[in-house]
């Protein structure tokens, strides 16, 4: 990674930070984008604390001027882009007979335009370096979540995209990933928008017993770095994903009866 250029969309926290640490602290030069700028300021103080070559920019990834604004940022810091992480994304936590529709509309937006806009302009610089386009997902996106309808299809869709594209970037030598962490320590159950688009809060579950987002990162950057074309973290992921496979009528009660333990002011 030394002197590779990295942008990560939605870094200010969670697994977004924890990326933007461990690919600098692997000689990475790191671009950050969020739409706080308080948050921006600070990671960026935590990223010149540990000497690491960076540049933030205040934008939104669904608004594709702003996508386009931050790859051109990193272009002009830095001469060049090397790996794209996907990262920017939101949740939501609502049965969908009781959700408004614009719950859904914001985290297409998010989730699934947010990473289609971001990786339009970013490509042609990619392609020159024959980097990595990686989409930070979940197991959401192989497995449909009751109570995430809005976040489920929002990573279906990534999926549909970035395996598409993968195939299309075959033969120009683009290495493409989909990392699926899994339930991560971070923050986003916390911001996950409730039926009526306002923000949760709190988590229904146990920050503590889950992978950290530290974790998670390091697992991304190995993954990069060897070119993988998926990543699914945690053995409660890889067994959801597997049962979802091969025994699909069997995984919606599990799921279903799973949600309904952890969720007990959620019932679905």
């Amino acid at each position: 990674m030394k002197d590779k250029v990295v942008l990560i969309t939605g870094g200010t926290s969670g697994i977004g930070r924890a990326c933007a640490v461990a690919f600098g602290q692997a000689g990475a030069r790191v671009v950050v984008t969020g739409r706080d700028e308080a948050r921006l300021q600070d990671t960026a103080r935590e990223l010149a604390g540990l000497g690491i070559s960076h540049h933030t920019v205040r934008a939104d990834v669904g608004v594709a001027t702003d996508s386009e604004r931050a790859v051109q940022e990193t272009i002009a810091a830095f001469g060049r882009l090397d790996v794209l992480l996907n990262n920017a994304g939101i949740s939501m936590r609502a049965r969908f007979q009781d959700v408004d529709l614009s719950v859904i509309e914001r985290l297409m937006q998010t989730n699934f335009f947010g990473t289609v806009y971001t990786t339009k302009f970013a490509l042609p610089h990619v392609l020159a370096s024959k980097g990595s386009v990686v989409g930070i997902s979940s197991i959401a996106g192989y497995r449909g979540l009751p109570g995430r309808t809005g976040y489920s299809a929002s990573k279906f869709a990534m999926h549909g995209f970035l395996e598409a594209l993968r195939t299309e970037l075959l033969p120009q030598g683009v290495h493409v990933l989909l990392a699926c962490p899994g339930f991560t320590a971070s923050n986003i159950r916390q911001v996950a928008l409730a039926a009526d688009g306002s923000a949760q809060g709190e988590s229904p579950r146990d920050e503590q017993k889950m992978m950290s987002s530290e974790e998670v990162a390091q697992h991304i950057l190995n993954a990069v770095r060897h070119r993988r074309r998926d990543l699914v973290l945690t053995s409660q992921g890889k067994l959801t994903v597997f049962l979802n496979k091969w025994l699909p009528a069997i995984t919606d009660k599990l799921v279903l009866s799973h949600f309904r333990k952890e969720e007990k002011d959620f019932e679905v």
